[in-house]
């Protein structure tokens, strides 16, 4: 009895008297009405919380102290009012709205979402492809599987890579050519400015150092004009070589890229087709009409591409080397004739251009 009591009189003043006794405790009706107004005008123990776990702990640890209120009023025997505690309605606010406290999707993170989805398709599909074309490259080069072959195109494509070696071989030897004409055109020009000074320094061999030293000089002009000529069949013929002819491979490179893939694509559609005709086979068959079709009209496409460059190729071939092979003839037989006017003909007719001497010399500065 005592300890209860001292329970319910916590809060209170406690008199003490001249002889130290303690003074007449109050009833407990009394005792009763403090504590409900001490409850009443005391903070709203509603609005706050205690937070279990420490500072940032998660969600689950908050435990509202109307929770610890109630329990301490119930056990002190007072009757509360018939409310909704904050527990309560935080579970019940939560009922209304499931999901709530998940974060809403911004667009740029749906943006980043559908790139990164299609870049993972891209490489599924990238993936599938290569498996298909290398196993129906190693099905052909162990003699397991067929290919799609088109004889006459295949004959022109040889004959193009055996033509562009062939004029490869040209370029080697011209361009070789013009290094020793070259030399000995300024070997020529070095022994006529030897045999001026001689002819000046030499009054008994004037005449015959005089002739030999024009001799020389008239040599060396015509071949810096062979040499203007020859240059100019290089720079057309490698024109022809390494841009021409190497844009018409490429465009076969991609036409055999293709004949590969339509090959790989269809022996999926064979493979499938042998099968057994249930549901899941007929589906994934359908779709393996669909990509042999569309590798099929790529391949179509790329070797009408293909027969069309090289029409136009040969065409442009025989033009360009007509012209070419004509000039350097008629500027190789004229040089070596001693026709001199017949050369400086030659370049006016075919529009070649001289460099000015010692233009491909390089000036003081660029040898410091």
């Amino acid at each position: 009895m005592a300890d209860s009591i001292m329970s319910k009189a916590a809060t209170m003043e406690i008199p003490i008297n001249s002889n130290g006794d303690t003074g007449t405790l109050p009833e407990d009706d009394s005792l009763e009405q403090d504590l409900q107004q001490v409850m009443v005008s005391g903070p709203n123990l509603n609005e706050t919380s205690i937070v279990s776990g420490g500072y940032g702990g998660p969600a689950g640890g908050i435990i509202p102290t109307s929770t610890i209120k109630d329990i301490r009023m119930k056990s002190r025997g007072v009757n509360l009012p018939h409310s909704h505690s904050s527990a309560s309605r935080l579970a019940h606010q939560s009922d209304q709205h499931p999901g709530s406290s998940n974060h809403s999707i911004s667009p740029t993170e749906e943006v980043s979402r559908g790139v990164a989805v299609e870049k993972l398709d891209s490489v599924k599909k990238w993936g599938i492809n290569t498996y298909k074309c290398t196993k129906q490259m190693f099905s052909e080069k162990f003699g397991r599987g067929s290919r799609t072959v088109d004889l006459e195109l295949e004959a022109q494509i040889e004959l193009l890579k055996d033509t562009k070696s062939k004029y490869e071989n040209i370029l080697r030897l011209a361009t070789a050519l013009i290094s020793h004409f070259q030399n000995m055109v300024q070997t020529q020009q070095a022994l006529g400015d030897t045999f001026t000074d001689l002819s000046q320094k030499s009054p008994e061999l004037q005449d015959e150092f005089g002739y030999n030293a024009e001799t020389q000089k008239l040599l060396c002009k015509n071949g810096e004009s062979l040499l203007g000529a020859i240059n100019f069949f290089v720079s057309s013929v490698n024109t022809l070589v390494n841009k021409t002819m190497e844009d018409t491979l490429i465009t076969i490179k991609h036409y055999e890229n293709a004949r590969l893939e339509f090959d790989a694509y269809r022996s999926d559609l064979e493979e499938l087709s042998m099968g057994p005709r249930d549901a899941a086979t007929m589906v994934r068959i359908e779709m393996a009409q669909h990509d042999y079709q569309i590798h099929r009209d790529k391949y179509e496409r790329l070797r009408s591409d293909v027969t069309i460059k090289l029409k136009f190729l040969e065409e442009n071939k025989v033009k360009v080397m007509h012209k070419q092979l004509l000039l350097f003839h008629n500027a190789t037989s004229a040089y070596f004739a001693g026709n001199q006017q017949q050369l400086e003909q030659t370049l006016i007719q075919f529009n070649v251009k001289l460099k000015p001497p010692g233009s491909d010399k390089p000036s003081w500065l660029e040898e410091q």
